[in-house]
């Protein structure tokens, strides 16, 4: 398996790719540090935004507006928090927790993010589903099965490189704000009653669930990871003044990108106030009938046009940056590293379930339910992403001058109190009104018995930091592991190397490599599998042309290296490649495999560049593999 001196930092495909610390122009060096906000503020326009900014406004008018800001103002100072831990150490939020906090606590840490960004998939998944059947009529349900094939938008997107991906998600933003630009052209709504709305002011117990929900919308805990490792793909000079100016800069990309999303989101709940809630519509909290009445409420046949386009832009934007998030906090938690398709198809998975059994059972009225649940459970592990990195950004041993001012941190931890109030309020709230009715007592316990986890897991993930840091613990470097003396190594000599050949042009060039790795009392075992119609029946029993021109062309082969003074014999084998390749090793005794990667994009990976992996995995050799 490849491997690069970037296996263990955030998203090593991309680390660094984007250099900004060539000689050029100093706008041209402002432009290379724009992109990574716009990828985080994508989450904050996402259509469980939507379904709590619609049911705000149009049951609630214009008194919910200030909930936005205020989670816009919270967004603006976390983000920043986020992204000066990336540029600082050079970590992510995932990696620093793993170095800090004990194994039991990362995992719960762990699938608590996961939790978040499943719950996060599930409104992308919902919102798309529904965009595409106000646009074409295609019942929710098939359009939940349609959103799986973004994954392969994904994939390829991932292919073009981290400056096309930014450059795709920041037409889909554009998409999405011109769209409510000509909506609020079209509503018309009072500037008076806009400004009433900025008045702090909480009409009811729904109007609380509403608020939390909102700011679970919009201040996003898979954002925190996501946004520390983003500001990593710009490589930056490591010198004091370099990393102040990319602060600097990447300030200004945060607040142009979420003053943006504060946008979209006060002009959904804008309208939804002014033709809705004005109209004595209180009860349109879905997104289907918001696009059912813009037309007659408006006069204008466009707007559920645009209505459904922005919602369809909003959703397929997140879908991409919520399985880089996915991608982050898997790799800095666990170390492990699966193939990003696979990742995607994964969390597709797991949003898509939930969404066609809820369709399935409850119908498509409960969509928008739905989405508003999934937004409360983000707002629910706000804190344990918040505090850690709170923490973090305040070490002055690790963060040196750049740690956070002391009124920056008073402002930060005020953010968190609040947010971790208001949810507890609510758990508690809903914990008390659901042991208020008839149950067992085993239910009951179990309610309980989750509080006091939740609780634990607060104080925990607050006090440890602290411990360490009284005691100045050293950080356990869980990612590389020193190699303890260089006398001990012992370098292998090869008695048997077997080259796997498919008989094209890079024959060559794999032997070559072969013979790299050998000795003059090396055995070299030249291998090829015949996969023709009759030899995948009959197997060595075959007599049919190819197989024997194949046997032929393989003794060649082998005579040739046999010419040289080398010892070499020839294995043919039959059916499957990945079988019979393992077979010969193993009969031959190999030490060493060595076979070509034929550099396969886009769906041919899928089909021809998966032998590798599969034998690398029933091997318990060396495997060298070379780009042919």
């Amino acid at each position: 398996m490849k491997t690069t001196h970037n296996d263990h930092v955030s998203l090593s495909e991309v680390h660094e790719s984007i250099d900004t610390t060539r000689r050029t122009s100093k706008r041209k060096r402002i432009l290379a540090f724009l992109g990574p906000a716009y990828l985080v503020s994508v989450g904050y326009m996402d259509p469980g935004n939507w379904a709590t900014d619609l049911a705000g406004g149009s049951r609630f008018g214009y008194a919910l507006i200030w909930v936005l800001l205020m989670s816009n103002l919270m967004a603006l100072l976390l983000q920043n928090l986020s992204s000066r831990l990336g540029i600082v150490r050079g970590r992510d939020l995932a990696q620093v927790n793993r170095e800090v906090y004990p194994p039991v606590v990362n995992f719960i840490l762990y699938v608590l993010a996961e939790t978040a960004i499943a719950a996060c998939d599930l409104a992308e998944v919902l919102g798309m589903a529904v965009g595409i059947h106000l646009l074409t009529g295609i019942p929710i349900l098939w359009g939940v099965c349609i959103t799986v094939l973004d994954t392969f938008l994904l994939f390829y997107l991932q292919k073009l490189g981290m400056r096309r991906m930014e450059a795709f998600i920041i037409t889909l933003v554009g998409i999405i704000g011109l769209a409510f630009l000509a909506e609020m052209f079209l509503a018309k709504p009072s500037l008076h009653n806009v400004l009433s709305g900025f008045v702090p002011s909480i009409p009811g117990p729904d109007a609380l669930y509403i608020a939390i929900g909102i700011i679970g919308a919009t201040v996003m805990p898979h954002n925190l990871y996501l946004h520390s490792a983003l500001v990593q793909t710009r490589k930056i000079a490591r010198d004091e003044q370099s990393i102040r100016s990319a602060l600097r800069f990447n300030m200004a990309d945060t607040t142009i990108a979420l003053n943006l999303a504060f946008f979209v989101n006060a002009a959904i709940l804008i309208l939804a106030a002014k033709v809705f809630f004005e109209a004595g519509l209180n009860n349109v909290a879905e997104i289907k009938d918001a696009h059912r009445l813009l037309a007659p409420m408006l006069g204008s046949k466009i707007a559920p046009i645009l209505f459904a386009v922005a919602l369809i832009a909003a959703g397929q934007s997140s879908t991409v940056t919520g399985t880089l998030a996915g991608q982050i906090v898997m790799e800095g938690y666990l170390l492990l590293r699966i193939n990003p398709l696979l990742r995607r198809l994964l969390t597709r998975l797991l949003a898509i379930i939930p969404a066609v059994l809820t369709i399935l059972i409850y119908g498509e009225d409960r969509i928008d339910a739905l989405l508003i649940f999934s937004q409360v459970v983000l707002s629910l592990q706000l804190g344990f992403a918040l505090i850690p990195l709170i923490h973090f950004v305040s070490e002055k041993e690790k963060m040196g001058v750049f740690a956070i001012k002391p009124i920056i941190q008073v402002l930060a931890w005020l953010v968190a109190a609040v947010l971790v109030y208001l949810n507890l309020k609510m758990v508690f709230g809903e914990a008390i009104d659901f042991m208020g009715a008839p149950h067992s007592w085993f239910a009951d316990g179990a309610v309980v018995l989750g509080l006091i986890a939740l609780i634990a897991l607060l104080l925990a993930v607050t006090i440890i930091p602290l411990i360490q840091r009284w005691r100045r613990e050293p950080l356990r470097q869980t990612v590389h592991h020193p190699l303890k003396m260089f006398e001990q190594l012992s370098i292998p000599a090869f008695k048997t190397v077997a080259v796997a050949l498919d008989f094209s042009g890079n024959d060559e060039k794999l032997l070559a490599y072969a013979l790299g790795q050998g000795n003059p009392s090396t055995r070299y075992v030249l291998v090829h599998v015949v996969e023709s119609a009759s030899a995948r029946l009959l197997g060595d029993a075959v007599a049919d042309l190819e197989s024997k021109k194949d046997e032929e062309q393989l003794m060649s082969y082998a005579h040739a290296l046999q010419e040289r003074g080398l010892d070499a014999v020839a294995r043919l084998g039959y059916r499957s490649r990945v079988t019979e390749i393992v077979r010969l090793v193993k009969e031959e005794q190999a030490e060493l495999l060595v076979m070509g990667a034929h550099g396969h994009a886009g769906l041919s990976d899928l089909l021809y560049g998966q032998t590798i992996n599969k034998v690398r995995h029933e091997l318990n050799v060396p495997v060298l593999v070379v780009n042919v």
